[in-house]
């Protein structure tokens, strides 16, 4: 398959054509301090460069940023909801996405730097660039700068991982467990072998973005994403879940709780297809759906959050049905009845963890 016209425009943005082994060496030294809350991290003169940098680019910054008085200047880079108002509003111009847009160099120069709380910062913007990026594929507009952007992403992420798969070890229910017993004994007295299940396979060094590989960078981008979720602010998740509406065309209907009774099943053959359809393969799906259980069953529980949250469960539940993908019916059933639990007052402070208790015993 050949590549879409945002790939030839990438040969007028040198960061996009090529990572070169030195963006991977710099990005192998800051992997340890990325994963530090950053309330820890001091402000930096990187930080203040990055500040003057994008006062260029805004309207307005607060006062106290460029006055330098700002103890935390990164951690109000990612909170100010003026500054997000107006980077939102410049990604959302219709040629945001080009190879000389100076907001995305800043992006590509931010996430580049030595210091985790900016790369934060660039992080709280990826549902508006990845969402508008898949958005306009289709459209054939000029996108290289977004493709900068994600490409950065994609790389810190290949170093990162070393090469290394994403895995978890799946239980071997026929092993009786300290939380089970088997009906009948196993057949030998070894242990379970572990059954490992890939998550997100190895990763390759890409320097463009081809048609065949797009769901892979983005995907890999929304799980660095997920990886600091707890880290982002609220706005940045109902941006993601807007989108997320958006990519899966169908309509939704806002006053509908979150809920999935049996005779609701027909709701994807009723839904009307609306304009941003985009395919939706497992690459981006699952991680998807891993964002959405975050904000579904995450400690903080946000009202408008979670009631996002529902609604673009919603939508992708109905593009599930409409596409007949037993993959994505299964996963966003099971977080609609799961956010059904969430909503309901009885299960407001429980704690899902603990083993009930009662004077009853079960034979």
């Amino acid at each position: 398959m050949s590549e879409d016209s945002s790939s030839s425009e990438e040969t007028n943005y040198s960061p996009t054509t090529s990572i070169s082994q030195d963006t991977f060496t710099t990005e192998t030294t800051t992997i340890t301090a990325f994963n530090v809350p950053p309330e820890t991290f001091p402000s930096s003169s990187s930080t203040h460069l990055a500040i003057q940098s994008l006062s260029s680019i805004l309207t307005t910054l607060p006062p106290p940023l460029l006055s330098s008085q700002d103890q935390d200047p990164a951690f109000s880079l990612l909170h100010d909801p003026d500054i997000s108002s107006q980077v939102s509003s410049l990604l959302r111009l219709p040629d945001s996405g080009a190879g000389d847009n100076s907001l995305c160099r800043w992006f590509y120069d931010t996430f580049q730097s030595s210091e985790p709380q900016l790369q934060l910062v660039v992080l709280r913007f990826l549902p508006i660039i990845a969402g508008l990026y898949l958005s306009r594929v289709a459209l054939k507009k000029p996108l290289a700068g977004f493709e900068a952007v994600l490409l950065a992403l994609y790389a810190h992420e290949t170093t990162s991982r070393a090469g290394h798969a994403m895995t978890v070890n799946v239980p071997d229910l026929s092993y009786s467990s300290i939380y089970h017993e088997t009906k009948e004994p196993a057949k030998d007295n070894k242990a379970a072998e572990l059954n490992l299940a890939v998550i997100s396979p190895s990763l390759e060094p890409h320097g463009t973005v081809r048609s065949t590989k797009r769901a892979r960078i983005v995907g890999v981008a929304l799980e660095l994403y997920y990886s600091k979720i707890s880290l982002m602010p609220v706005g940045s998740k109902i941006d993601f879940f807007e989108f997320f509406k958006v990519w899966s065309g169908q309509d939704d209907d806002a006053s509908k709780e979150c809920e999935t009774q049996d005779d609701q099943e027909g709701v994807g053959k009723e839904s009307v297809t609306k304009e941003g359809r985009i395919p939706l393969p497992w690459e981006i799906l699952q991680p998807v759906l891993r964002i959405l259980g975050h904000c579904l069953l995450g400690p903080k529980k946000d009202k408008e959050l979670i009631g996002a949250a529902c609604a673009a469960c919603r939508s992708l539940y109905s593009r599930s049905l409409h596409d007949i993908n037993p993959q994505a019916i299964l996963g966003t059933r099971s977080l609609l009845r799961l956010g059904e639990k969430t909503l309901d007052p009885k299960n407001i402070n429980a704690d899902h963890t603990e083993i009930p208790m009662n004077n009853v015993i079960a034979l």
